[in-house]
């Protein structure tokens, strides 16, 4: 760890609202590229009642000062369960209570229900973001310890994070995920030259019974998307989770109508409709580089349609953005086949017990090579004509 001294520390403070920081301050740090960082988004998490301690994302967002300059920022949650994270660590609760203690509440980095990688902690010019680390793991440590809380979990963070909280002593525990990656292509079927031929030909096919259906889909962007189809959105969103998984998501319906809006030209919806009836959506985010899928939402089934809303027409938006990544979201091996490519993502865990800290480090360090295996064989069943 770097040496700390005098005035050069930051000091630390723990909000339990992003309503305490101007946006300006705390976007000036993260910047607007990205777009789950922003000030708007996580503020609006919280104003739209998704996340607060009755749904057991409690913030308690970590400042880091220099004097009276806002040098660092991490979002931090205190939770009481494990959803709405994608990393999956229910297993380890059990162990805790098979020993008499409690796993919750715990500390956790994320963006909630968000498994998309990307930065963290935002550093001001100046400060060193590697010092900065170490600041902040020194003051979540005290943080925990002083409240009791059993472990601090940094979820989908980049990979040299990540490598460099390892070299910390933090256990790294990898997963995999499936990208599509835009090598210049100019056009959908010029992606699709570079597949084997029965396999492009199951594509066409699963885009032609869209069309069989008497679906058409539209790409709506920023402005183009009215108060209307936020509330058909939420609507769409609400039923498939509910059929889903019982419950109506996490999601409110004022995160949809008042808190996506005001990431303008970031959001991107792409609307499917059966003559002048719309039947379901897909909500996409977008930085400079990168199209992230994230919700999706119908009122009844249709073959083929979530592929096409959720994969196509989000590769074909890339393509002609000049994006170079699409992140459709977690899981799916059905993605594979139509040209996603598998991607290791990890995360970093840091646990109070030093007994139950081994543990967990033997844990991640037995799991890790049937992770990288799992990657290597997903690889091998990519739908691109292979070379001689």
């Amino acid at each position: 760890m770097n040496e700390l001294r005098g005035a050069d520390i930051p000091t630390a403070e723990f909000i339990p609202s992003l309503a305490a920081v101007k946006a300006s301050d705390w976007n000036r740090l993260t910047g607007l590229d990205y777009p789950f960082l922003r000030h708007e988004f996580l503020l609006g998490l919280e104003q739209s009642h998704c996340t607060t301690a009755a749904t057991g994302w409690q913030p308690c967002h970590l400042l880091l000062h220099q004097g009276d300059s806002l040098v660092a920022v991490l979002p931090l949650y205190l939770k009481s369960h494990s959803y709405g994270e994608y990393v999956f660590d229910w297993s380890w609760a059990e162990a805790w209570q098979r020993c008499g203690l409690s796993y919750y509440p715990k500390l956790v980095s994320a963006i909630p229900f968000t498994p998309a990688t990307g930065p963290r902690l935002a550093v001001a010019d100046g400060l060193d973001p590697v010092a900065a680390w170490d600041y902040a793991l020194a003051a979540i440590r005290q943080f925990a310890q002083q409240r009791d809380l059993s472990s601090w979990h940094l979820l989908f963070p980049e990979a040299g994070v990540s490598e460099l909280l390892l070299q910390r002593g933090l256990p790294r525990r990898l997963g995999t995920q499936f990208h599509w990656f835009n090598e210049g292509y100019r056009s959908f079927d010029d992606f699709l030259a570079g597949f084997a031929s029965r396999k492009r030909k199951n594509l066409r096919r699963e885009r032609d019974r869209v069309r069989q259906q008497g679906l058409s889909l539209r790409t709506l962007r920023g402005a183009q998307i009215s108060p209307e189809h936020w509330h058909q959105f939420h609507h769409f969103y609400q039923l498939t989770y509910a059929k889903r998984s019982g419950h109506g998501g996490y999601l409110t319906r004022e995160f949809f109508t008042e808190t996506a809006p005001t990431l303008g030209e970031q959001v991107i919806m792409v609307l499917a409709e059966q003559g002048a009836r719309a039947v379901a959506a897909a909500l996409y985010f977008r930085s400079g580089d990168t199209l992230y899928g994230r919700y999706w939402g119908c009122i009844e089934e249709f073959d083929c349609l979530h592929f096409e809303a959720c994969y196509y027409q989000g590769i074909e938006y890339c393509i002609a953005e000049g994006l170079q990544r699409f992140d459709p979201g977690a899981q799916g091996e059905h993605k594979i086949q139509r040209g996603f490519r598998p991607v290791a993502t990890c995360s970093s865990h840091w646990i109070a017990d030093p007994q139950l800290a081994a543990a967990v480090s033997d844990f991640t360090r037995r799991e890790q090579p049937h992770n990288e295996a799992y990657l290597n064989e997903a690889t091998t069943l990519l739908p691109f004509r292979r070379g001689p």
